[in-house]
């Protein structure tokens, strides 16, 4: 295969890769609505409160050692050794699922303790279904690594749509069943989580149906080769066919753990929410079941701010690419003035979205929630898609940039912040404080980030365009999100009554005329040019035409 070859199979690996976290993320956050809408506040704050810790261990079992396994079969399949690769994944396997095993147990028996900790013994159940999922992932994920080794990223990409479609199937299933049959909020919300065993167990699956077609290819292959010894077994000096098993191990786990540990920080900033948040509310003098639902209402904003940092994150491989390429070729100018084409677009992206959400934040409430409890708060949580935005898409400068580790040290640092926070305000404030809480994390993460990509990657923001001009996009946003939000919610409640249905006609009529006012007022006052404008997918291209004929464009 020769260099243009790969370089392409890697593109189109990344574009299935990404398609694929995207649909699955989009899924996997969406059904957190109706959990919600069928279970109710007390068993979405149950949900809420164990899911961070499931993802938590889930990271420690399954992060570090997939990555390093893509690593070095990799390195094997280039240097012409297939065999060492399988061998790499057999000894990986075994090490990988008794890990994940233990960690369940684990898990499981302290299930207690960790409710004890958490304040709200409702947990426990919750705690116990999640556990489950480890018996699954940890090898799911090890596949995956496997195949990403061999540049097929389609295997990868078919278990997540797969594990997160069963997830929500199994859990939307198990919700109709128990709330049908009386179950009470804790057993109902750990039926919920059994949804995600079912994902990996499904997940698992189509990973297995491929490794064993291509394991019948490669025997296939290996028909009649040097009498049935391989290449690595005879010639193997400088890979990893020549050590045993323990020192094999020893060498991924030097690879692993700073991987895992840098995964790790990603979903500290809810865990960190999960063991104080409930408790302090507790301390506060809410019984367990509002305290629950308290949680449960906070928490009702984070799925639509996940689905925009999902977006930074998925359209930041536009700008990746490119800069990776310019460092390569030490063309650093070009490679600052597109970090700061980067970092201006999300901010921009990020601010729209915080002030559409703050500003609709009732109707889409009610729209998605049934009531508007906690809409006050979901203002707050609103502001925190700003910066995380500017906090993802600046990690990924920064690691494009060769700075990897920073980004994780700053989320870290974050999470102190959150916790410090949490402890001043949620006591005072209930909710709100905690909402509060975290806006100022996400905004230190993401102004550490920033800081540093200035410093070291010739990255030079302009206050107008970074503060001016955006501020007063962001007022014409809100102002028509708000006219259009009011008229259309206005005339629905009057021909249909309050409701859902008019919250509905509210939002979308004001999501519409706010996206509308962003990209007209962005035009307007030069925030985007015609190049900006074609690194868009698809959409680029014709939204600078008629943004040229419309006169709007530099």
């Amino acid at each position: 295969m020769n260099a243009s070859e790969s370089g392409s199979r890697l593109v189109k690996g990344a574009l299935i890769l990404s398609a694929a976290a995207i649909g699955s993320k989009l899924i996997g956050t969406l059904q957190k609505i109706p959990l919600q809408n069928l279970g109710g506040d007390a068993v979405f704050g149950i949900y809420n409160t164990v899911y961070p810790l499931y993802m938590m261990i889930i990271t420690i079992a399954a992060a570090g050692f997939p990555a390093a396994l893509s690593k070095f079969v990799a390195e094997a399949e280039a240097a012409g050794r297939p065999q060492e690769s399988r061998r790499l994944l057999r000894i990986s396997s075994w090490f990988l699922v008794i890990f994940g095993l233990l960690l369940g147990a684990v898990l499981y028996v302290t299930a207690p303790l960790a409710g004890e900790w958490i304040g709200s013994r409702q947990v426990v159940p919750a705690l116990r279904a999640s556990a489950l999922a480890l018996a699954f992932v940890p090898w799911m994920s090890l596949l995956r690594g496997y195949f990403q080794g061999l540049h097929n990223m389609v295997p990868t990409a078919v278990s997540q749509i797969t594990e997160q479609s069963v997830r929500v199937a199994v859990m939307i299933g198990l919700l109709l069943y128990m709330i049908q049959g009386g179950a009470d909020d804790q057993d109902i919300a750990a039926g919920a989580l059994i949804g995600s065993a079912a994902g990996g167990a499904a997940g698992l699956l189509v990973m297995g149906l491929y490794w064993r077609r291509n394991t019948r290819a490669a025997g296939d292959a290996a028909v009649g080769v040097s009498g049935g010894k391989t290449f690595s077994q005879k010639h193997d000096h400088s890979g990893t066919g020549a050590l045993s098993a323990a020192a094999i191990l020893r060498r991924m786990s030097a690879y692993a753990i700073p991987v895992c540990l840098s995964a790790l920080a990603v979903p500290l900033i809810g865990m960190v929410d999960s063991l104080t948040v409930p408790r302090l509310l507790r301390n506060s003098g809410l019984p367990e079941a509002g305290m629950l639902a308290q949680f449960g209402i906070y928490n009702r904003g984070l799925p639509l701010v996940q689905l925009v940092t999902m977006l930074a994150a998925s359209l930041s491989v536009l700008f990746i690419p490119a800069l990776a390429e310019a460092r390569y070729k030490g063309e650093y100018d070009l490679a600052a003035r597109q970090s700061q084409v980067a970092l201006r677009w999300f901010w921009l992206l990020g601010l729209a979205a915080s002030a559409g959400l703050a500003v609709l934040a009732e109707p889409v409430n009610i729209m998605l929630y049934q009531d508007a409890e906690g809409s006050a708060v979901l203002r707050w949580v609103a502001s925190t898609a700003a910066f995380g935005t500017v906090s993802v898409i600046t990690a990924a400068l920064l690691q494009g940039a060769g700075i990897v580790r920073a980004p994780a040290v700053h989320l870290l640092a974050a999470a102190l912040i959150k916790l410090g926070l949490n402890l001043a305000l949620v006591p005072q404030l209930g909710i709100t404080g905690a909402a509060i809480a975290g806006v100022a994390a996400h905004g230190a993460a993401a102004a550490l980030n920033t800081a540093l990509l200035v410093r070291h990657a010739g990255v030079r923001l302009s206050p107008a365009h970074l503060l001016l001009w955006p501020a007063l996009v962001t007022a014409g946003l809100a102002m028509a999100a708000w006219a259009a939000s009011t008229a259309a919610g206005g005339l629905v409640e009057a021909a249909a009554g309050p409701g859902r249905l008019s919250a509905a006609a509210a939002s979308l009529a004001g999501v519409a005329a706010g996206g509308g006012a962003f990209v007209a007022g962005a035009a307007l006052t030069k925030l985007l040019s015609e190049e900006e404008l074609l690194l868009l997918p698809k959409a680029g291209r014709p939204l600078a035409a008629l943004l040229r004929k419309m006169r709007l464009l530099r």
